[in-house]
């Protein structure tokens, strides 16, 4: 068997039914790990394996649970403050014992109710699942020439997982692919943007010293022929109509469709020299 991986997921055999449960083969932890009754599929037989999440319950047991965590160990997320003690702040996680966060791993003293983006790790003193607001810490360095974190590189163009980390005066931070750091400049944005957003974006550049430029659409021509799809679908459904053209308000643009005006225009001019559409005064129409 496996060695057991605590706060992820774990594929174990159904060794023996109770009452109150079912308990799957651990391997060298004692041979025992409890999935509760609640969480026991009616199919369950002993002798059938099942994916299960492990993680350690009120009274630091190790158990099992067929819930979906909202995050896993390794995992950046975006969770909100279920309760605050004089030890720290409880996140809810989507199971039944909330996720510790510590004071001492916070940036600021988290609130009940707000929510913030957090990384989930095991603490390796009291091997407990534990989350940390001090996101810097735990973003892996970039991939690039001399890294020796692996042999894995971005490069400029990929479509990479984003999520909003903070606001800056530049833009946003973002985490990238659930690893690495990166920026995602106010002027490649065309959308409203929230900290805890997940959207898919772009390596739009990768500097000498690692850092990395994000944006949320692709650049030059590609970028052009995508949203030209885009906006030819949006006139098959909606009567072959859109009030918006080339001479619209740019924040119009963005509101609706989350691009450029430069982009849209170019769009508009490319189903155009096509003869899909024409452009009237009121907007443009399908041919």
């Amino acid at each position: 068997m496996e060695q057991l991986k605590l706060g992820q997921k774990n594929r174990l055999r159904a060794a023996w039914r109770v009452d109150f449960g079912m308990y799957l083969e651990g391997g060298g932890y004692e041979g025992k790990i409890l999935l509760p009754e609640r969480y026991v599929p009616e199919e369950l037989q002993v002798g059938d394996e099942i994916d299960v999440f492990l993680y350690l319950d009120s009274e630091e047991r190790l158990i099992a649970t067929t819930l979906e965590p909202k995050a896993m160990v390794g995992d950046f997320a975006y969770l909100e403050v279920a309760w605050v003690n004089e030890y720290g702040a409880f996140l809810d996680w989507g199971l039944m014992k909330d996720l510790f966060c510590p004071f001492r791993e916070q940036k600021r003293r988290m609130e009940k109710g707000r929510s913030y983006v957090v990384h989930v790790h095991v603490d390796e003193e009291s091997y407990r699942i534990m989350a940390s607001a001090k996101i810097e810490r735990y973003l892996l360095p970039p991939p690039v020439k001399g890294n020796t974190q692996g042999d894995e590189t971005l490069h400029v163009g990929q479509r990479v997982d984003l999520l909003v980390w903070q606001k800056t005066d530049l833009g946003f931070k973002v985490i990238i692919d659930n690893k690495y750091g990166g920026l995602l400049y106010d002027s490649q944005v065309f959308r409203r943007l929230h900290t805890g957003d997940k959207v898919e974006g772009y390596i739009s550049r990768i500097r000498p010293d690692g850092k990395i430029d994000c944006s949320l659409q692709l650049a030059g021509r590609q970028h052009t022929e995508d949203f030209s799809a885009r906006l030819l679908r949006y006139l098959e459904t909606q009567g072959g109509r859109c009030r918006l053209g080339d001479k619209s308000d740019a924040e119009e643009i963005k509101e609706q469709f989350g691009v450029s005006k430069r982009t849209y225009k170019q769009a508009v001019g490319d189903l155009y020299k096509r003869r899909l559409i024409r452009i009237t005064d009121t907007g443009i129409e399908l041919l």
